[in-house]
C-alpha cells in the first residue's frame, strides 16, 4: 500500500492536470450562454415576422380599400364576407381567413373618426364586425384585425396582449386601418 504522502501528492497532480486541461471548457462555455442565445434569437426573429405581419395586413387592407374608395365594391355588392375574402386574398401567405376581422364604417367627417375604440381586444373571440360601403363622397373607415399567436412569450419576453382584467393571452393584435375620402 503506498505511503499517505504519495496518494496525496497523486491526488494533487491529477487535480493539477485536470485544472490545466481546457479541452471541454468551451463546450461547458457554450452550454451556459446557449440558452440564452437561442432565446434572444427566437425573441428577434418573432418580433421580426409579427413586424413583418403587421406589413402585410397593412398592404392588404389598403389595396382591398381602394375597392371602396373607388365605388367597385358598391357597384359589384360586395357582401361583408366577400370583403373580408378580398382582404385574406391578399394576405393569404400569413393569415387564416377565418380569423381575420374585416369592418368598413361611413364617418360624418374626418374629424368624428375616433381609432382609439377597438371592437376586439387580442385575447377575446371577435364578434361580428361593421359593415356599410357608403356612398360617393363620404368619409370611411376600413380596419382590419388579427390575433397573431405568439410563441416566445414563455421565456419571458412579452409583447402579446392582455384582456380586459389584466390577464396574458399569447396573442398579438395586429390593426391596420385605412381612413379616406369616396370618389364622388
Amino acid at each position: 500500500m503506498p505511503p499517505r504522502e504519495t496518494l496525496k501528492r497523486s491526488r494533487l497532480s491529477i487535480f493539477r492536470r485536470f485544472r490545466r486541461n481546457r479541452k471541454g471548457s468551451a463546450a461547458v462555455e457554450f452550454a451556459l450562454i446557449a440558452p440564452l442565445f437561442f432565446a434572444m434569437l427566437f425573441a428577434i426573429l418573432e418580433t421580426a415576422l409579427v413586424f413583418f405581419a403587421g406589413q402585410t395586413l397593412e398592404t392588404g387592407v389598403h389595396d382591398t380599400a381602394r375597392l371602396v374608395l373607388t365605388g367597385q365594391a358598391k357597384l359589384s355588392n360586395l357582401t361583408q364576407t366577400q370583403f373580408r375574402d378580398e382582404v385574406c386574398n391578399r394576405v393569404t401567405s400569413m393569415f387564416t381567413c377565418s380569423q381575420v376581422y374585416v369592418e368598413v364604417q361611413k364617418q360624418t367627417n374626418f374629424a368624428g373618426v375616433d381609432l382609439s375604440v377597438k371592437p376586439v381586444d387580442a385575447c377575446a373571440p371577435f364578434g361580428t364586425p361593421a359593415y356599410g360601403l357608403g356612398g360617393p363622397g363620404d368619409v370611411m373607415v376600413v380596419r382590419a384585425f388579427y390575433q397573431w399567436p405568439m410563441f416566445v412569450t414563455g421565456l419571458g419576453y412579452y409583447i402579446g396582449g392582455v384582456d380586459g382584467s389584466g390577464n396574458k393571452c399569447n396573442k398579438r393584435l395586429l390593426v391596420s386601418t385605412a381612413v379616406f375620402r369616396n370618389e364622388p
